[in-house]
Order: C-alpha cells, then sequence, then structure tokens
C-alpha cells in the first residue's frame, strides 16, 4: 500500500489505478488468483454488470451488490422470482438495466449446473489457462489486449451452458480481476509479486 506521508515515494501502478477504491482494489485484488467458487460468482456477475460502464462505476456499487444479490449467493439467486426482480429493478445501488439483472438469475442457475458437473466452478474455468495464471509482461496499458483466443473459448462455453452476459472482452476483464492472467504492467509493483507467486 502507498507509504505517502512517511518519507517514501508512492509506489509504481498500473496507469488505471486512481481514486481510493480502485488503488484498492488494484493493490489488494486485481490479478490475484481466485479459486473461491463465491468469489469467482460475484467477479463473474459485476464484470457483465460493467458491461458499457466503467469498472469503477461497478466499484463504487460493490457493497450495493452483495447486500442486495444475498452475497452473491448462487443457490439463493437462482431463485428469485419476478417480484424480487422489480424490487431489484427499483434498487439505486445497482445498475438498474432489466436484462443485466435477469441475467445474473440465469447466470446464477448455469453456474449451480456447471458446479454440479465438474464439482466445483474453480476447476471449471480455470481449465481454460491449463489451471496456471498466464504472466504477461505488457510495458504500458496499450500492449494488454482486449480478448485473447482463450477468452474467446471461454465465452463460446459460456454461452452454449446458458450464461449471459459472457462476451469475449468482458470473459477477458474476469479473467484479469481473478488472476488467471497477471496482466499488471512490469514496472508495476504488484507485477513482480504475483509472477513470483506463479
Amino acid at each position: 500500500m502507498s507509504s505517502v506521508g512517511k518519507g517514501f515515494p508512492d509506489p509504481v501502478r498500473c496507469a488505471w489505478a486512481s481514486g481510493e477504491l480502485s488503488v484498492r482494489y488494484h493493490d489488494e485484488e486485481w490479478g490475484v488468483p481466485v479459486h473461491d467458487d463465491r468469489t469467482l460468482f460475484e467477479f463473474l456477475i459485476l464484470e457483465g454488470a460493467q458491461a458499457g460502464l466503467s469498472w469503477s462505476t461497478i466499484l463504487n456499487k460493490r457493497e450495493n451488490y452483495r447486500k442486495a444479490f444475498d452475497g452473491f449467493d448462487a443457490e439463493r439467486i437462482s431463485r428469485y422470482d419476478r417480484r424480487k426482480i422489480e424490487r431489484l429493478l427499483r434498487d439505486p445501488g445497482i445498475v438498474r438495466n432489466k436484462l443485466k439483472i435477469a441475467s445474473t438469475v440465469a447466470n446464477a442457475k448455469a453456474f449451480l449446473r456447471v458446479r454440479q458437473e465438474f464439482d466445483s466452478f474453480d476447476r471449471y474455468i480455470w481449465q481454460f489457462v491449463g489451471g496456471k495464471p498466464r504472466v504477461n509482461s505488457p510495458r504500458s496499458l496499450k500492449h494488454v489486449p482486449a480478448r485473447t483466443p482463450e477468452s474467446d473459448t471461454m465465452s463460446k462455453d459460456l454461452k452454449k451452458r446458458g450464461f449471459k452476459f459472457v462476451g469475449s472482452t468482458i470473459c477477458y476483464a474476469f479473467m484479469q480481476a481473478v488472476g488467471m492472467v497477471n496482466d499488471h504492467v512490469v514496472e508495476c509493483f504488484r507485477y513482480k509479486a504475483l509472477a513470483a507467486q506463479r
């Protein structure tokens, strides 16, 4: 974390990390390998909610999402009825988009089917990178891709299984978030730390 005020310079970060929430997310979560099913489901939903919006918008609403969607409990979300969806559409703390809210319910059902088939969603989703994080070496943000052959394959398979809002670009953002790929720029202080964990 930042050591400003202690006589030390701020560490070098990826250029997109600005603002307290964004910096904390960058320093503590982004690119860290996630193997917890509930957290993986949370990121899948949040990345889909981001479609057409900025990540900072979603980050600012994240706690509201956790409250509105029962802590991202897929089993509870899979049972949401029309009345619950209508309540969510009136909730100013989340993105009130009918398609995105409905897709969360559809994704919860698809998530549970995948978990039953593979014993865990983690086992299923990490197969797209062979079970290990891919460490890239981008010099700047312009060298970070928006999608890859792996995200194309993931997107296609998720869609086949009934998931919504899982285009290749959304899938790649998800892969970055949950540490399936390390896309911190090489000068960023998190790049070496995460590359060493691999």
